[in-house]
Protein backbone atom coordinates (compact mmCIF):
# COMPACT_ATOMS: atom_id res chain seq x y z
CA UNK A 1 0.00 0.00 0.00
CA UNK A 2 1.32 3.45 -0.87
CA UNK A 3 2.40 5.81 1.90
CA UNK A 4 0.63 8.65 0.06
CA UNK A 5 -3.06 7.65 -0.19
CA UNK A 6 -4.44 11.19 -0.01
CA UNK A 7 -2.05 12.47 -2.69
CA UNK A 8 -2.98 9.51 -4.90
CA UNK A 9 -6.68 10.21 -4.40
CA UNK A 10 -6.24 13.83 -5.46
CA UNK A 11 -4.26 12.88 -8.54
CA UNK A 12 -6.81 10.23 -9.46
CA UNK A 13 -9.61 12.76 -8.96
CA UNK A 14 -7.97 15.03 -11.55
CA UNK A 15 -7.77 12.09 -13.95
CA UNK A 16 -11.44 11.25 -13.33
CA UNK A 17 -12.44 14.84 -14.02
CA UNK A 18 -10.59 14.71 -17.36
CA UNK A 19 -12.31 11.45 -18.27
CA UNK A 20 -15.73 12.83 -17.38
CA UNK A 21 -15.10 16.11 -19.24
CA UNK A 22 -14.07 14.10 -22.31
CA UNK A 23 -17.32 12.12 -22.15
CA UNK A 24 -19.38 15.29 -21.69
CA UNK A 25 -17.74 16.94 -24.69
CA UNK A 26 -18.50 13.97 -26.95
CA UNK A 27 -22.09 13.68 -25.68
CA UNK A 28 -22.64 17.41 -26.16
CA UNK A 29 -21.40 17.33 -29.75
CA UNK A 30 -23.61 14.30 -30.39
CA UNK A 31 -26.63 16.05 -28.93
CA UNK A 32 -26.99 13.42 -26.21
CA UNK A 33 -25.81 15.41 -23.20
CA UNK A 34 -28.79 16.37 -20.98
CA UNK A 35 -28.93 20.09 -20.28
CA UNK A 36 -31.49 19.92 -17.49
CA UNK A 37 -31.06 22.43 -14.68
CA UNK A 38 -33.23 23.27 -11.65
CA UNK A 39 -36.33 25.43 -12.16
CA UNK A 40 -35.24 27.15 -8.95
CA UNK A 41 -31.88 26.77 -7.21
CA UNK A 42 -31.16 28.16 -3.78
CA UNK A 43 -27.81 28.13 -2.03
CA UNK A 44 -27.09 30.22 1.04
CA UNK A 45 -28.75 33.61 0.61
CA UNK A 46 -28.98 33.43 -3.20
CA UNK A 47 -31.67 31.99 -5.45
CA UNK A 48 -31.43 31.70 -9.24
CA UNK A 49 -34.24 30.80 -11.62
CA UNK A 50 -34.03 28.45 -14.59
CA UNK A 51 -33.94 31.24 -17.17
CA UNK A 52 -30.76 32.57 -15.54
CA UNK A 53 -28.77 29.34 -15.92
CA UNK A 54 -30.42 27.49 -18.82
CA UNK A 55 -28.09 26.50 -21.69
CA UNK A 56 -28.73 26.50 -25.41
CA UNK A 57 -27.17 23.54 -27.28
CA UNK A 58 -24.60 25.80 -28.96
CA UNK A 59 -23.64 27.28 -25.59
CA UNK A 60 -23.26 23.77 -24.18
CA UNK A 61 -20.87 22.80 -26.99
CA UNK A 62 -18.76 25.90 -26.33
CA UNK A 63 -18.77 25.32 -22.56
CA UNK A 64 -17.99 21.61 -22.94
CA UNK A 65 -14.84 22.43 -24.90
CA UNK A 66 -13.60 24.77 -22.17
CA UNK A 67 -14.50 22.21 -19.51
CA UNK A 68 -12.41 19.63 -21.39
CA UNK A 69 -9.50 22.06 -21.69
CA UNK A 70 -9.67 23.02 -18.02
CA UNK A 71 -9.77 19.37 -16.94
CA UNK A 72 -6.73 18.66 -19.11
CA UNK A 73 -4.63 21.37 -17.52
CA UNK A 74 -5.93 20.62 -14.03
CA UNK A 75 -4.10 17.30 -14.32
CA UNK A 76 -0.85 19.24 -14.76
CA UNK A 77 -1.62 21.21 -11.58
CA UNK A 78 -2.29 17.97 -9.68
CA UNK A 79 0.86 16.33 -11.10
CA UNK A 80 3.07 19.19 -9.95
CA UNK A 81 1.57 19.17 -6.48
CA UNK A 82 1.76 15.37 -6.21
CA UNK A 83 5.45 15.23 -7.11
CA UNK A 84 6.27 18.12 -4.78
CA UNK A 85 4.49 16.36 -1.91
CA UNK A 86 6.75 13.30 -2.05
CA UNK A 87 10.03 14.66 -3.48
CA UNK A 88 11.68 17.35 -1.38
CA UNK A 89 13.48 19.03 -4.30
CA UNK A 90 12.19 17.58 -7.58
CA UNK A 91 14.17 20.08 -9.69
CA UNK A 92 17.45 18.46 -8.60
CA UNK A 93 16.31 14.86 -8.07
CA UNK A 94 18.73 12.19 -9.34
CA UNK A 95 15.98 10.60 -11.47
CA UNK A 96 15.65 12.47 -14.78
CA UNK A 97 12.06 11.32 -15.25
CA UNK A 98 11.10 12.87 -11.92
CA UNK A 99 12.97 16.11 -12.66
CA UNK A 100 11.50 16.50 -16.11
CA UNK A 101 7.99 15.37 -15.16
CA UNK A 102 7.96 18.06 -12.48
CA UNK A 103 9.28 20.78 -14.75
CA UNK A 104 6.86 19.97 -17.59
CA UNK A 105 3.88 19.87 -15.22
CA UNK A 106 5.01 23.08 -13.51
CA UNK A 107 5.43 24.99 -16.78
CA UNK A 108 2.05 23.83 -18.09
CA UNK A 109 0.47 24.72 -14.76
CA UNK A 110 2.00 28.21 -14.86
CA UNK A 111 0.75 28.89 -18.37
CA UNK A 112 -2.76 27.68 -17.56
CA UNK A 113 -3.28 29.34 -14.17
CA UNK A 114 -1.96 32.70 -15.37
CA UNK A 115 -4.24 32.68 -18.44
CA UNK A 116 -6.78 29.83 -18.29
CA UNK A 117 -8.76 30.84 -21.40
CA UNK A 118 -5.69 31.54 -23.51
CA UNK A 119 -2.75 29.60 -22.03
CA UNK A 120 0.59 31.15 -22.88
CA UNK A 121 4.02 29.81 -22.01
CA UNK A 122 5.85 31.66 -19.25
CA UNK A 123 9.26 30.00 -19.15
CA UNK A 124 11.64 30.76 -16.29
CA UNK A 125 15.08 31.95 -17.46
CA UNK A 126 16.77 28.79 -16.12
CA UNK A 127 14.30 26.60 -18.07
CA UNK A 128 14.59 28.35 -21.43
CA UNK A 129 16.32 26.60 -24.33
CA UNK A 130 16.00 23.27 -22.54
CA UNK A 131 14.55 19.91 -23.48
CA UNK A 132 12.53 18.08 -20.82
CA UNK A 133 11.44 14.52 -21.44
CA UNK A 134 9.71 11.67 -19.65
CA UNK A 135 10.69 8.64 -21.67
CA UNK A 136 7.98 7.21 -23.94
CA UNK A 137 5.38 9.68 -22.59
CA UNK A 138 6.07 13.29 -23.55
CA UNK A 139 8.75 15.88 -24.14
CA UNK A 140 8.89 19.65 -24.06
CA UNK A 141 11.51 21.74 -25.84
CA UNK A 142 11.36 25.26 -24.42
CA UNK A 143 13.47 26.94 -27.10
CA UNK A 144 11.73 30.18 -28.15
CA UNK A 145 8.55 29.19 -26.26
CA UNK A 146 8.47 32.04 -23.75
CA UNK A 147 5.42 34.22 -24.44
CA UNK A 148 4.08 31.88 -27.12
CA UNK A 149 0.48 30.63 -27.09
CA UNK A 150 -0.10 26.96 -26.30
CA UNK A 151 -0.22 24.43 -29.12
CA UNK A 152 -0.71 20.73 -28.38
CA UNK A 153 2.23 19.86 -30.63
CA UNK A 154 4.56 21.61 -28.19
CA UNK A 155 3.85 19.25 -25.28
CA UNK A 156 2.08 16.25 -26.81
CA UNK A 157 -1.53 17.15 -26.10
CA UNK A 158 -4.15 16.00 -23.60
CA UNK A 159 -3.41 12.28 -23.81
CA UNK A 160 0.25 12.93 -23.08
CA UNK A 161 -0.78 14.73 -19.89
CA UNK A 162 -3.12 11.86 -19.03
CA UNK A 163 -0.26 9.38 -19.46
CA UNK A 164 2.01 11.59 -17.34
CA UNK A 165 -0.65 11.69 -14.63
CA UNK A 166 -0.81 7.89 -14.62
CA UNK A 167 2.99 7.61 -14.66
CA UNK A 168 3.28 9.81 -11.59
CA UNK A 169 0.50 7.94 -9.80
CA UNK A 170 1.88 4.44 -10.39
CA UNK A 171 5.64 4.92 -10.78
CA UNK A 172 6.38 7.80 -8.40
CA UNK A 173 3.57 7.59 -5.84
CA UNK A 174 3.47 3.76 -6.08
CA UNK A 175 -0.31 3.44 -6.33
CA UNK A 176 -1.14 -0.24 -5.74
CA UNK A 177 -4.52 0.02 -7.44
CA UNK A 178 -5.58 -1.56 -10.72
CA UNK A 179 -3.89 -0.04 -13.76
CA UNK A 180 -6.15 1.40 -16.46
CA UNK A 181 -5.68 -1.33 -19.07
CA UNK A 182 -6.26 -4.03 -16.46
CA UNK A 183 -9.75 -2.79 -15.55
CA UNK A 184 -12.84 -4.76 -16.53
CA UNK A 185 -15.36 -2.28 -18.00
CA UNK A 186 -18.56 -2.87 -19.98
CA UNK A 187 -18.48 -2.09 -23.69
CA UNK A 188 -20.23 1.20 -24.50
CA UNK A 189 -23.58 1.14 -26.30
CA UNK A 190 -22.40 3.74 -28.80
CA UNK A 191 -18.96 3.31 -30.35
CA UNK A 192 -16.90 6.44 -30.89
CA UNK A 193 -13.39 6.92 -32.24
CA UNK A 194 -11.46 10.13 -31.76
CA UNK A 195 -8.49 11.41 -33.71
CA UNK A 196 -7.30 14.71 -32.29
CA UNK A 197 -10.46 16.85 -32.22
CA UNK A 198 -12.22 14.77 -34.89
CA UNK A 199 -14.95 12.59 -33.35
CA UNK A 200 -16.21 9.60 -35.35
CA UNK A 201 -19.27 7.50 -34.53
CA UNK A 202 -19.65 3.90 -35.67
CA UNK A 203 -22.98 3.18 -37.36
CA UNK A 204 -24.63 -0.09 -38.38
CA UNK A 205 -25.88 1.33 -41.68
CA UNK A 206 -25.19 4.30 -43.88
CA UNK A 207 -27.34 7.39 -43.29
CA UNK A 208 -30.06 8.01 -45.86
CA UNK A 209 -28.61 9.66 -48.95
CA UNK A 210 -24.99 8.79 -48.12
CA UNK A 211 -22.85 7.26 -50.86
CA UNK A 212 -20.04 4.76 -50.49
CA UNK A 213 -16.59 5.90 -51.56
CA UNK A 214 -13.65 3.81 -52.60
Amino acid sequence: MSDNPETIRRLFAAELQFRLASAVEIATHAGKQPLDLPISWSHGKHIVEYKEIALRPDQAVHAAWHLYQSATFLMAVAIKDAIKSVISNPKTDSDQNIRDAYQIARLIRNAFTHSPFHPTWSIDPDCQNCNFEVKDILSLNTTDLHGVAFDWRQYGGPLAILRLCQFVRFEILKDSGIKPLERAVPRPKTIYFRQGNLILKKTKKLPKGAKRVG
